[in-house]
C-alpha cells in the first residue's frame, strides 16, 4: 500500500527527529503522548516511560501518568484541535446563557476510591469552558448495586447533563452501563448509544469521546482514510464497536485482534493505523510496523497527570494528544447535552395519534363502547402531548399524575383557549355536560387536528356510578385523590374530638407537658406551636420561658363542642349518617356530641384542592380552615390544632391532576370535584392551567361547570376565575329537547322509570315554551362579557323539527351559534360542527367582567347574584343568616366571594319551578363560611350533603368475573 500523506504539523515533528528518522526511514508512530517518534532497528515498539493504571473509563481505555517532561522541540500536533473543541463549547453556553443565565451544564464522574488526578484533570477542561464537574468517590469495594443507585440518582438531577463512569473493567458490566439515561451517556458506553453509531445516526445520543478523539486526529491528517486498513489491538467493549463502526462510516477496513492473537503479525503489517490499548505492557517488534504507518496509543485518553503539565505542554509546542482531546470532546458532549435539554424544556408541536373509533348502530351501552377501545399506554400519550418522562407518574397503564412542575417549565408559554362547558337548568337525568365536554375535545383534535385537553371532575363513587365517555376506572378510585381528602379531612375530626377531651380531663400543665415533650432531654417548640405563639403575641421561643398565662392561653383551645362545624366524611352513600352521636364508649368519659357525616366531596378540603394553585398555596388554606368556635366565639383553625402540616403531607399527591384519554385518544385531566350546591362545582384550577399551557397558543381547553348555568357557570366566573385569574373566552351551552319540553310544562321525570310520551313524541309547543330558560342561561352568560355557544345534545327521540326550533330561538335569544350534536352516537365526528363553531367565537375578543366587587358587602353580593341570576325580587335574610353575617364581617371575611348554596333543579329555590320562575323573595337560611377555600356560602333552603341509597341501588348490577377481572354492571 501507499505511504499516508502527513499533515503540516506531522511533517513538522517528522523533521526535528532527522537524524533518527534516517536511522529507520519512514516508520511513523505516535506514542501515548500521540507525538511522532521513529524507531531504532531491532527495539521494540514500547513505552518505556508510560506508567499504566488499573482505572479504566468502561470504553476500554486505560489512565496513565508521564514521568518524563516534553522537550521543547516537540511542538504542539493536536492542541489546536482542543483549542477548537474549546473555543466551539465556549461559544455555545454563550448563547445557552443568554437565554438561561442560571445554567451551568455539569459532568458528574463516578470513581471508585478518592483518587482526584482524573477530576482535576476534567476540572482544567471544564474550567476553561465554563462547566462544573462533580465527583461522587464510592468506596474501593463498591457493589454494582451501589453504583446503580448512584447513576439512578443522577439520572434525576436536572443539575446533570453528563455522567462519566471512571471504573475498574470488572464494575462495568451492561446493567451498569445502561442504568445511564442514554441523554447523559457523554462517554456512549450504553447499548442505545452504541447502537446508535452502528446505525449511524448520532442526532440524540453521543458516540465515545475517546472513538470521536481517534477519529479527530486521523480527520486533521492530510492523507485520506477511504480504503485504508485500520487494526484495533486489545481494544475491547462499546470502544472497540464504537471507533469500528466510526472508520468503517468514513471508509475505511477495520480488523480486531487481541494481544495473544497468533496473527496479530501479520494484521499489523497489513495495516496503515495501529489502534491499540496497552494492557499489562504489551508490545510488538518495530519490524512489524511498515513505512507510513500510524500508530495511536488510547492508554493515555484519562490521564493523571496534574493539569499544569498541559498548559507546560502548550507553551513548549507540545502535542496535545488522546487524553485531553477525548476530554475536549467529553465536555463538548456535556455542553451539547444541556443544549438538548433545554430544546427538551421548551414546547412542543403535539404529534398527537388519535384512536380511530367506529359508531355502531344500534348504540351500544357506555361501557361495551369502553371495552370495545383498545386505550394507548398512558407514557406514549404523554409523549405525544410533550411532557416529559420525569413530570409523569403512572398509575398503571391508563392514567398517571401529572407533576406540576410543567408550570415552572411552560411559565412563559401562552395559554391557548379557554372554554367552559356548562348547562340550562338540568332534569334528574342530567343533560350531558361531560359528553358534550368530551365530544367537543374529540371532534377539536380528532378531526380537526387542534390541540385540546378536557378537564373533568372527579366523580364521587356516592351518587355516581356512571361512564363519561372516558374509561373505566375513571370512576372508580382512579389514583386516590377522594381516598387522600377522606383521610385528611377525618384527621382533622379525630384532632377536634381529642384536643376537646383532652382539654377537659387535664390542667395546664399536663397539657404543656405533653404537648411540647422532653426529648433526650430538650424541650423545644415544633414551627407550627411557634405559629400559633405568634398569632397569641407571644415571642418566646424557650418552652420554659412561658408564664402560667402564656401556657395556659397556648395550650388551651377552648372548643364549644356545640360549636363545631366540622364534619367527618365518607364517600359512599348512607342515610344513617345524617346525624350521629360520637364518644359514647367508656373511655371518652362521657364526652359525647352529636355531629354527622357528609359525602366525601361535600368536604372543604375538596374545594381548597379545586382552587389552590400549588403545595405553598394548598398549605395556607388547608391552615385557615375553620373547625369551630371557642366558647368566646372566636373561629378555631387547622393551623391552632397543629395538623395542618400533617394534611398538606396527605395531600401531596392528590394535588397532581390525573391525565387519562377520551375513546378516540385524546389527552384529558380529572381533577377535583366539589359539590356544585355548597361548594363551587368545577374542576381543579390546577388542571386548567396546567392544559392551557400544553395546547399552546392555538389550542383549546374545554373544562366543564357543574348543575345549571345560574349555579356551576356563576361560581366558575365570580370564585374560580377570580382564584385563577383566568379569563375564558367562549360558553358553550348545553340543552336537550326533553330538558326543554319540561321547563315547558312537561311532566316530572325519574331516573329509572320510562319517559312519558311528551318526552317520546314531537311536541313543538313544549319544545318553544322551555325555550324561556335557555334564553335567560345566555343571558346570565352575557352578563359577564362572554359569548354563547349553545350545545344541543341530540336524543333519538328528538325530530328534526324540534332540533331546528330550538338552534333558531337560541340564536335570536343572543347565542352566537347553536349546533346539534351527535358525539353520543358517533363520537367525535358527531360534534365537529360544534367545534368549528367553538373555534370561530373563540377568536373573538370579549368584554368578561365579574358580576360583582369583592369589597360589596357580603348582603349586597347575594343581592346581586340574586336578582340578576336568579331573577328573584329580592332577598331575605333570617335572623341567624344576619347573625353570621355581623360574625363574618367583624373576623374580617366580608371580603370573600359567595358561592350559594341551593336546590339546581330551578333558577329559584323551589325545585318544582321549571322555566323561568318570577316575582319570588330569595331566603337565607342560613350563611356558613369555607375560609381555607376562601368563600362564604349562604344557604338557600335545606341542603342535603349525605346523598341517601334508593330502593334498588345500581351495586345490585354490579359483579367482578373472576377470570377475566372484567367489571360488570356500570352503565
Amino acid at each position: 500500500m501507499g505511504k499516508m500523506r502527513l499533515s503540516v504539523a506531522f511533517r513538522h515533528v517528522h523533521r526535528s527527529h532527522a537524524s533518527i528518522r534516517r536511522a529507520r526511514a519512514g516508520v511513523q508512530v505516535l506514542n501515548s503522548e500521540n507525538r511522532l517518534i521513529t524507531l531504532a532497528d531491532k527495539s521494540a515498539v514500547s513505552y518505556p516511560w508510560i506508567r499504566e493504571a488499573s482505572s479504566t473509563s468502561g470504553t476500554g481505555e486505560t489512565v496513565t501518568s508521564l514521568k518524563s517532561h516534553p522537550r521543547k522541540n516537540d511542538g504542539p500536533l493536536y492542541q489546536s484541535a482542543v483549542s477548537d473543541i474549546v473555543q466551539k463549547c465556549r461559544e455555545e453556553l454563550k448563547a445557552i446563557r443568554e437565554t438561561n443565565p442560571d445554567l451551568k451544564p455539569t459532568l458528574a464522574i463516578i470513581q471508585a476510591g478518592e483518587d482526584d488526578g482524573l477530576l482535576e484533570v476534567n476540572k482544567k477542561m471544564a474550567g476553561q469552558i465554563g462547566l462544573n464537574v462533580m465527583q461522587i468517590c464510592l468506596p474501593r469495594q463498591c457493589t454494582e448495586d451501589e453504583v446503580i443507585d448512584e447513576i439512578l440518582r443522577l439520572n434525576e438531577d436536572s443539575r446533570v447533563h453528563g455522567i462519566f463512569l471512571h471504573l475498574p473493567q470488572s464494575f462495568l458490566s451492561r446493567s451498569v452501563r445502561n442504568a445511564i439515561k442514554p441523554q447523559k451517556d457523554v462517554d456512549g458506553v450504553s447499548d442505545l448509544n452504541v447502537g446508535r453509531v452502528v446505525l449511524g445516526d448520532q442526532r440524540d445520543g453521543f458516540a465515545s469521546p475517546v472513538a470521536g478523539a481517534v477519529l479527530e486526529m486521523l480527520a486533521r491528517h492530510d492523507a485520506p482514510l477511504i480504503g485504508k486498513m485500520a487494526v484495533l489491538v486489545g481494544v475491547e467493549g462499546p470502544l472497540k464497536a464504537t471507533i469500528q463502526c466510526l472508520l468503517q462510516n468514513n471508509g475505511m477496513m477495520v480488523q480486531t485482534c487481541q494481544w495473544s492473537s497468533k496473527h496479530l503479525q501479520k494484521q499489523i503489517m497489513d495495516s496503515d493505523v495501529v489502534i491499540l490499548l496497552e494492557t499489562d505492557h504489551k508490545s510488538f517488534p518495530p519490524t512489524w510496523i511498515r513505512p507510513g504507518v500510524a500508530v495511536i496509543n488510547l492508554s493515555s485518553a484519562l490521564m493523571e497527570e496534574h493539569p499544569d503539565s498541559w498548559e507546560h505542554r502548550a507553551e513548549a509546542e507540545s502535542g496535545a494528544g488522546v487524553g485531553p482531546l477525548s476530554a475536549a470532546l467529553r465536555m463538548q458532549h456535556v455542553v451539547r447535552s444541556s443544549t438538548r435539554w433545554i430544546q427538551e424544556q421548551q414546547y412542543q408541536p403535539w404529534r398527537l395519534r388519535p384512536l380511530k373509533l367506529q359508531p355502531l348502530s344500534p348504540v351500544p351501552s357506555d361501557i361495551e363502547i369502553s371495552r370495545a377501545q383498545t386505550p394507548k399506554p398512558i407514557s406514549q400519550l404523554a409523549q405525544e402531548i410533550g411532557l416529559l418522562p420525569e413530570e409523569l407518574e403512572a398509575y398503571g397503564n391508563t392514567k398517571a399524575k401529572v407533576h406540576l412542575s410543567l408550570l415552572n417549565r411552560f411559565q412563559h408559554q401562552p395559554n391557548g383557549k379557554y372554554v367552559l362547558v356548562a348547562g340550562i337548568t338540568p332534569t334528574p337525568l342530567g343533560e350531558g355536560k361531560s359528553t358534550v365536554t368530551t365530544g367537543l375535545v374529540q371532534a377539536l383534535s380528532a378531526h380537526l387536528k387542534l390541540n385540546s385537553f378536557a378537564c373533568l371532575r372527579q366523580p364521587s363513587q356516592g351518587p355516581t356510578f356512571g361512564v363519561k365517555g372516558v374509561f373505566l376506572c375513571f370512576n372508580l378510585h382512579l389514583t386516590g385523590d377522594i381516598h387522600a381528602i377522606t383521610a385528611a379531612n377525618n384527621l382533622v375530626a379525630a384532632a377536634i374530638d381529642a384536643r376537646i377531651l383532652h382539654e377537659a380531663t387535664q390542667s395546664d400543665k399536663a397539657l404543656y407537658r405533653r404537648l411540647v415533650p422532653s426529648v433526650n432531654g430538650v424541650r423545644c417548640f415544633s414551627p407550627i406551636q411557634m405559629a400559633r405563639l405568634q398569632r397569641l403575641g407571644i415571642n418566646e421561643s424557650d418552652p420554659s420561658d412561658l408564664t402560667p398565662e402564656e401556657v395556659r392561653a397556648f395550650v388551651r383551645l377552648d372548643l364549644d363542642p356545640e360549636k363545631v362545624t366540622w364534619q367527618r366524611v365518607v364517600d359512599t352513600n348512607d342515610r344513617f349518617l345524617r346525624k350521629i352521636t360520637v364518644g359514647q364508649a367508656n373511655t371518652e368519659k362521657g364526652h359525647a356530641r352529636q355531629t354527622q357525616f357528609d359525602i366525601a366531596v361535600a368536604s372543604e378540603i375538596m374545594a381548597i384542592l379545586a382552587l389552590t394553585d400549588g403545595l405553598a398555596d394548598m398549605r395556607a388554606r388547608l391552615g385557615r380552615m375553620v373547625v369551630g368556635s371557642n366558647r368566646n366565639g372566636q373561629p378555631i383553625t387547622a393551623d391552632d390544632l397543629g395538623v395542618t402540616g400533617a394534611l398538606a403531607v396527605l395531600m401531596k399527591d392528590a394535588i397532581k391532576p390525573t391525565l387519562m384519554q377520551t375513546l378516540e385518544g385524546t389527552p384529558v385531566f380529572v381533577h377535583a370535584g366539589p359539590f356544585a350546591n355548597i361548594a363551587h362545582g368545577n374542576s381543579s384550577v390546577l388542571a386548567d392551567k396546567l392544559a392551557l399551557k400544553l395546547v399552546g397558543e392555538e389550542g383549546f381547553v374545554v373544562t366543564e361547570a357543574g348543575f345549571g348555568a345560574d349555579i356551576g357557570m356563576e361560581k366558575f366566573f365570580n370564585i374560580k376565575c377570580r382564584t385563577s385569574g383566568l379569563k375564558p373566552d367562549v360558553v358553550v351551552l348545553v340543552a336537550t329537547v326533553r330538558a326543554l319540553k319540561m321547563h315547558g310544562g312537561g311532566p316530572n321525570v325519574t331516573a329509572g322509570v320510562p319517559l312519558p310520551k311528551e318526552y317520546i313524541n314531537e311536541n313543538l309547543q313544549l319544545v318553544a315554551d322551555g325555550c324561556s330558560n335557555l334564553k335567560k342561561q345566555i343571558q346570565i352568560a352575557h352578563l359577564f362579557g362572554v359569548p354563547v355557544v349553545v350545545a344541543l345534545n341530540v336524543f333519538k327521540t328528538d325530530t328534526q323539527a324540534e332540533i331546528e326550533l330550538v338552534c333558531r330561538i337560541a340564536e335570536a335569544s343572543g347565542a352566537s351559534a347553536a349546533v346539534q350534536c351527535h358525539h353520543w352516537s358517533r363520537g367525535g365526528r358527531g360534534s365537529v360542527e360544534l367545534a368549528q363553531a367553538v373555534k370561530k367565537v373563540a377568536s373573538q375578543k370579549n368584554n368578561f367582567q365579574f358580576l360583582y366587587n369583592l369589597q360589596d358587602s357580603i348582603v349586597e353580593k347575594i343581592r346581586t347574584i340574586a336578582q340578576k341570576v336568579y331573577g328573584a325580587d329580592d332577598i331575605e335574610l333570617s335572623p341567624e343568616a344576619q347573625a353570621k353575617i355581623d360574625y363574618y364581617n367583624q373576623q374580617g371575611f366580608g371580603a370573600l366571594p359567595i358561592c350559594m348554596a341551593k336546590t339546581h333543579l330551578s333558577l329559584s329555590h323551589m325545585p318544582e319551578k321549571k322555566g323561568v320562575p318570577t316575582g319570588f323573595i330569595l331566603p337565607i337560611r342560613d350563611i356558613r363560611a369555607s375560609i381555607g377555600a376562601g368563600f362564604i356560602y349562604p344557604l338557600v333552603g335545606t341542603m342535603s350533603t349525605m346523598p341517601g341509597l334508593p330502593t334498588r341501588p345500581c351495586f345490585y348490577d354490579i359483579d367482578l368475573d373472576p377470570v377475566t377481572e372484567e367489571i360488570k354492571g356500570l352503565f
